[in-house]
């Protein structure tokens, strides 16, 4: 009989883990099914450039997983049962699929990888008036009011992360005919190495772009946005930047998550509850060096699919298990098309003197860009070319065997 794996979400950690698992497994010994409500990977860390009118790359299933042995199941999750090891699905539009409620899919192996979504923090008038870029729908609805705005009008970023730099550098070069501002709940790009605080302040200042700082923003309306202090920021569009929400279905379970719905993981992100889970990417809670919490990112998520794929492969062959630390080396962030800044970085993410700047800095994050949708199709990297056999003893013992992780 073969062993069941179902992974959950198809983004950057769910599509590599299933991409891995296929290369790493026999297919006479499993069955591989990435459940996903959309046909095409979505390359997340561009949302800001499809946003502005860009047309990105068409990235079918069908074509990246054409003869590996993982199936697609379009379909939307709407809940799973970690006890009875089951996950129910609907349409992708949210259609009855049988007549009778939700679909029941059976596993015996989980990969959660639901990821996450945009997170209006509770600010009142968000959820109504902000535009989103944390997925395509979000990010065409951005694009197609950006679209109808007339010359003068005023863009206001909310967020001063990683996201909302990108934004409101990304808008304010596609359309040098509005007014772009960002909002920040701290100082610009504080956390970054002085050279690199520089060269964002100089960039921001060629592009034009009005910049609030320690601006928390507590309110939002259709043309305007409040803050802490009482100040009215006009905005004719509103994109919220403001951080990621992890989604809700784990949190409905009997997973042990922490406060904010991630599902708390061992080193080869199995769940420390139900050792037939495992959860990657955003939807996990993963500790790194320095014992401090993974940030939601492609550069977490990604190690955190290989570590659980090959995890998941060694348990059932009998294998070793991955030793793997997880650890950043820079944050990559683009300024529009023509800049970019590199901010090299320790192992738990703290900022060094040492950056990379300007034009080749903009190529650099083009080809970490190329280089995550390419390692989606392409997740083998420094694996043996031969499927290993699963093992029954191994995939009998998997639920009471706890290895040291």
């Amino acid at each position: 009989m073969q062993h069941r794996i179902i992974v959950l979400g198809a983004g950057y950690t769910g599509a590599v883990a299933a991409g891995r698992l296929a290369k790493r497994l026999h297919r006479e010994d499993v069955t591989i099914t990435l459940v996903n409500a959309e046909p095409d990977f979505v390359e997340r860390v561009r949302m800001h450039q499809l946003a502005t009118g860009q047309d990105l790359k068409p990235r079918p299933f069908s074509e990246m997983f054409a003869g590996t042995g993982v199936e697609l199941r379009l379909a939307k999750v709407t809940g799973v049962d970690v006890d009875r090891k089951t996950v129910s699905v609907i349409d992708p539009n949210g259609a009855d699929l049988t007549g009778s409620g939700a679909e029941e899919l059976a596993y015996d192996t989980l990969v959660y990888a639901l990821g996450s979504g945009w997170n209006p923090q509770g600010v009142p008038g968000a959820a109504e008036h902000a535009y989103e870029i944390a997925g395509r729908p979000g990010a065409l609805r951005l694009r197609e009011r950006l679209a109808r705005l007339d010359a003068g009008q005023t863009v206001l970023v909310v967020g001063g992360g990683l996201t909302g730099l990108e934004a409101a550098t990304e808008i304010a070069e596609a359309r040098p005919d509005l007014r772009v501002a960002l909002a920040a709940a701290d100082g610009l790009g504080d956390w970054l190495s002085p050279k690199g605080r520089e060269h964002l302040r100089k960039v921001f200042g060629k592009l034009g772009i009005t910049v609030y700082e320690h601006a928390a923003v507590t309110g939002v309306e259709a043309d305007r946005v409040t803050t802490a202090d009482g100040t009215a920021i006009p905005a004719a569009v509103t994109v919220w930047t403001a951080g990621f929400a992890v989604h809700p279905i784990a949190q409905a379970t009997t997973l042990e998550v922490t406060g904010t719905g991630q599902i708390v993981v061992d080193g080869t992100m199995r769940s420390v509850s139900h050792p037939d889970v495992y959860a990657i990417g955003d939807a996990a809670m993963v500790i790194g060096p320095g014992d401090k919490p993974l940030r939601m990112s492609c550069a977490s998520g990604t190690p955190t699919a290989w570590q659980a794929a090959d995890a998941i492969a060694a348990r059932l062959t009998g294998g070793k298990l991955p030793k793997t630390s997880i650890r950043y080396f820079n944050q990559c962030i683009s300024l529009g098309r023509k800049e970019g800044l590199i901010q090299y970085v320790t192992a738990d993410d703290r900022a060094v003197q040492a950056v990379l700047t300007g034009r080749l800095a903009a190529v650099y994050k083009e080809v970490i860009c190329k280089s995550a949708a390419w390692g989606v199709a392409n997740p083998t990297l420094g694996l043996p070319t031969r499927r290993r056999r699963v093992t029954r003893e191994s995939a009998a013992a998997r639920t009471s065997v706890k290895e040291p992780a």
